[in-house]
């Protein structure tokens, strides 16, 4: 039985805590939030205990009640959260973006390593099913070789503790809190990312309004357009893969999100084949975090790891370097063969 400390009663928190309340093999012991009041509510429905701090927690749980930190705080604050649990000699499931900037993301790596410990960053995308589903057409040949994705996400400017997310130097934007699943997952399924370009309302714009369009050249070839907003109302992810012989075409706000467009050969060729998402399936969080629990249980790689989120990272930041100069930025394969 691994025992789960969640950091964070915000959104991220509650997420992450009802996917404990009832997962096998784990016991969510505590929420821990400097509001108290929502520590209370969301503990009180997870039927655990609310703290109003790490320490508070460790004080009087014991240390060795605790298992498993995971942290579902605003992104300044991963670090010092993630080094303090590793010190603790507790496994770690940090909420994405791993960290602020690639030193401190390669900091916390490394020193989790050093001192013995998991850790798992929540890189949600790979974990949903339409998007699995997507990757396995994509594996399979199902539309030849790719050439052109398209992808997007996006909805209202975001509400979080302190107005966090309107400092972009915290929070990064729409291009480092949201298009970072889009980044990872498409690098998941194109390989390593050679050249960025981005255009973006980051810093232009006073009011709660961002906007980003980033383009992605892959070393294979492949070229991705990741557009992510939070000028809109209503949550929605887009998502569409042009190859040689199809297209797989997801848009999570249709009746049927998910359709496999083959090119064909002959007149009267089928339009497409859906491919359903059952409404019985987990949450892709609750997928998420059962993977990760699974891991530390067995020892098994996860599926996204720790330096996944730090590629992620990189591309998040040259997207913002690029957006800030106007100019495309070309990652560099030096960086990625010593950041291990």
């Amino acid at each position: 039985m691994l025992h789960v400390l969640v950091i964070g009663a915000g959104t991220m928190g509650s997420v992450h805590a009802e996917a404990y309340k009832n997962m096998p093999g784990v016991k969510l012991v505590g929420i821990a939030d400097l509001q108290a009041d929502k520590a209370a509510l969301l503990a009180a429905h997870c039927e655990c205990r609310a703290f109003t701090s790490y320490d508070q927690a460790l004080g009087q749980l014991g240390s060795e009640h605790i298992d498993v930190i995971d942290i579902c705080l605003p992104t300044p604050l991963h670090k010092s959260y993630v080094l303090r649990a590793a010190d603790d000699g507790k496994d770690v499931i940090c909420e994405k973006p791993l960290a602020g900037s690639l030193a401190d993301a390669r900091l916390m790596i490394d020193y989790c390593k050093q001192k013995g410990v998991r850790l798992f960053v929540g890189q949600v995308l790979r974990f949903f099913p339409e998007y699995q589903n997507a990757k396995a057409l994509l594996d399979r040949g199902a539309i030849g070789s790719p050439a052109v994705i398209r992808a997007a996400r996006g909805g209202s400017y975001p509400v979080g503790w302190n107005d966090w997310y309107s400092d972009t130097s915290a929070s990064g934007g729409v291009i480092v809190d949201a298009l970072i699943h889009d980044f990872d997952y498409l690098r998941w399924c194109f390989g390593e990312v050679e050249r960025v370009f981005a255009k973006s309302l980051h810093g232009r714009v006073q009011a709660q309004l961002d906007y980003a369009l980033v383009t992605l050249r892959f070393q294979s070839g492949v070229i991705a357009h990741i557009e992510g907003t939070w000028a809109h109302e209503g949550f929605f992810m887009q998502l569409e893969m042009a190859g040689t012989s199809g297209v797989i075409d997801y848009d999570s706000s249709k009746d049927t999100p998910l359709i496999m467009r083959d090119r064909g050969q002959r007149p009267g060729s089928r339009a497409g084949v859906p491919v359903p998402e059952s409404p019985l399936e987990p949450s892709p969080y609750a997928r998420e975090l059962a993977h990760f629990v699974s891991c530390i249980q067995d020892g098994s790689e996860p599926l996204v790891t720790a330096e996944d989120a730090w590629e992620a990272l990189r591309i998040s930041l040259a997207a913002l370097e690029s957006a800030r100069t106007g100019r495309p930025v070309t990652l560099n394969d030096a960086a990625r063969s010593t950041s291990g």
